[in-house]
């Protein structure tokens, strides 16, 4: 079965094939330095490509993958999806202060802002000073960009 991914998706989330099809390509790719530092920093961080974007906790009844404590309601969430038989399936979430824990390291807010879709500009600069993140290199494009 062959499954499709937009070029920044694919550094995120299948970093491996993404990685092996830049090798074998001499076809000029665009941003190609920036995708391959995404899809090889996947590799080295196991957990990375489980990350689907963030969002503001509708309620209190989630908890934690990391540290177990419930969620509450009305603070930042990250989304968890795992890639299994082809697709991605729902895996929970991680508080975004549990992020250094869970993910090893605190650098994940390009990928939240690449699949967080549904945020507003207002809420992605909330998210943004969340993470206590400055102006810097600007996220990779989301899909339709």
């Amino acid at each position: 079965m062959t499954v499709w991914f937009h070029p920044h998706c694919a550094a995120y989330k299948r970093p491996e094939p993404f990685v092996q099809a830049l090798e074998e390509t001499a076809s000029s790719v665009p941003d190609r330095e920036r995708l391959e530092r995404a899809a090889r920093a996947s590799l080295a961080l196991r957990r990375l490509p489980r990350i689907d974007g963030a969002e503001l906790s509708p309620g209190a009844q989630a908890k934690c993958r990391s540290c177990r404590e419930p969620i509450a309601r009305a603070s930042w969430r990250i989304r968890l999806v795992f890639y299994e038989e082809g697709r991605f399936v729902p895996g929970g979430f991680v508080h975004l202060d549990c992020r250094k824990a869970y993910f090893e390291t605190d650098d994940v807010l390009d990928r939240l802002l690449h699949f967080s879709r549904d945020l507003s500009a207002d809420e992605r600069e909330q998210l943004t000073r969340a993470c206590g993140a400055g102006p810097g290199e600007p996220p990779m494009p989301r899909p339709g960009e």
